[in-house]
């Protein structure tokens, strides 16, 4: 049986889990190709399934090949997506758009491509969405036969015990311990969080923010570098709230931020703006799962750390039904939801 190609310009250490089970139900080949990257983690070496490391230009070959029995594209690539998108056009096979996007992109380059990238989006025989937020967007942008595949990481690595009292330590052993984890981007939030840990006084009652990537400095704040996953999987344990400060920008709004399920895994209570995918996407609820503040209000933000030290238990009880709601999203129920889409335009492997 001819496999699904699917096209894109990075396979993270999270994303192998999700790989693997896709390839199990379907059989896959995985076309990677040089691009601009919007992610922390470095891409691996080798993805676990069968896979070509390619040029943007050269993914229309490939896709018009005959080899693949439907082709799936991520929305980067401003080269590889059209010709991912032609190419099965050529091989008269169906097209799904994987794609992560909710709101509009307002970069020059992204305004011209516009009339293309409308073009994609309602052409696409299916749309695979990272949420609910996505699906929603892409609707009404056009899309039609819209599919939620629930993002996922490497639940077995990420549900492992990690180190508390060793991160802890490391720490200093504060009496509240705030975790970021992320880049020092224009999208991530970290100018906001810092001023919003400056209003909140918790430095000078023996808290700690930890900047896990990311430079910081004032009372209370440590930067601790970039953290090796088994390093910063301690620390998602040991936190006692972890934070995702994500705004949004004319180039990026937080598609889901991985980050989120990471620490609920690991049964750690989260703040989240409302720019979080993870979020927007239902997996952090405010009130439920987890706490939700306006995008680049430091002061919601502030008042949120401020209400969490003298509430343990209203910590537990986010942490322990965030933990629930990650368990959910795993990268089964991804590869489920991606044959499912596969199945509705007929390419899917008990279609064939």
């Amino acid at each position: 049986m001819r496999p699904v190609l699917l096209v894109t310009n990075h396979v993270p250490p999270d994303r192998v889990p999700s790989l693997r089970a896709l390839h199990a139900a379907e059989g896959l080949e995985v076309a990677i190709y040089a691009g601009r990257l919007h992610h922390a983690t470095a891409g691996v070496e080798d993805p676990g399934v069968p896979f070509v490391r390619t040029g943007q230009r050269a993914v229309h070959a490939l896709a018009a090949s005959g080899r693949f029995r439907a082709v799936i594209a991520t929305s980067a690539g401003r080269i590889a997506l059209p010709a991912a998108y032609l190419g099965a056009r050529r091989a008269g096979v169906p097209f799904l758009w994987w794609t992560g996007i909710w709101a509009p992109v307002r970069t020059p380059a992204h305004v011209a491509g516009a009339p293309l990238m409308r073009a994609i989006e309602r052409g696409a025989d299916a749309t695979i969405a990272y949420g609910p937020h996505v699906a929603a967007y892409a609707r009404r942008r056009g899309a039609r036969n819209v599919h939620v595949a629930p993002q996922a990481v490497d639940v077995g690595f990420w549900s492992a015990a990690g180190d508390r009292h060793a991160a802890r330590r490391a720490a200093g052993d504060p009496a509240f311990l705030v975790l970021f984890a992320g880049r020092d981007a224009p999208g991530k939030g970290l100018g906001v969080l810092l001023e919003a840990w400056a209003r909140s006084g918790l430095a000078a009652e023996g808290g700690v923010l930890a900047l896990a990537g990311a430079p910081g400095d004032g009372p209370g704040v440590l930067p601790l570098g970039s953290l090796a996953p088994e390093k910063l999987r301690d620390f998602f344990t040991a936190a006692d709230v972890v934070v995702v400060p994500s705004v949004p920008t004319r180039a990026f709004r937080e598609p889901w931020a991985l980050v989120v399920n990471e620490a609920m895994h690991q049964s750690a209570a989260v703040i989240a703006t409302d720019a979080v995918g993870a979020a927007a996407g239902g997996l952090g609820r405010e009130g439920q799962t987890g706490r939700d503040v306006p995008a680049g209000d430091a002061g919601a933000r502030a008042a949120a750390l401020r209400a969490l030290p003298a509430a343990p238990a209203e910590r537990a009880r986010l942490a322990a039904a965030g933990h629930a709601a990650a368990a959910r999203h795993t990268p089964q129920a991804w590869a489920q939801a991606v044959s499912g889409a596969l199945a509705s335009v007929s390419a899917g492997r008990g279609d064939c």
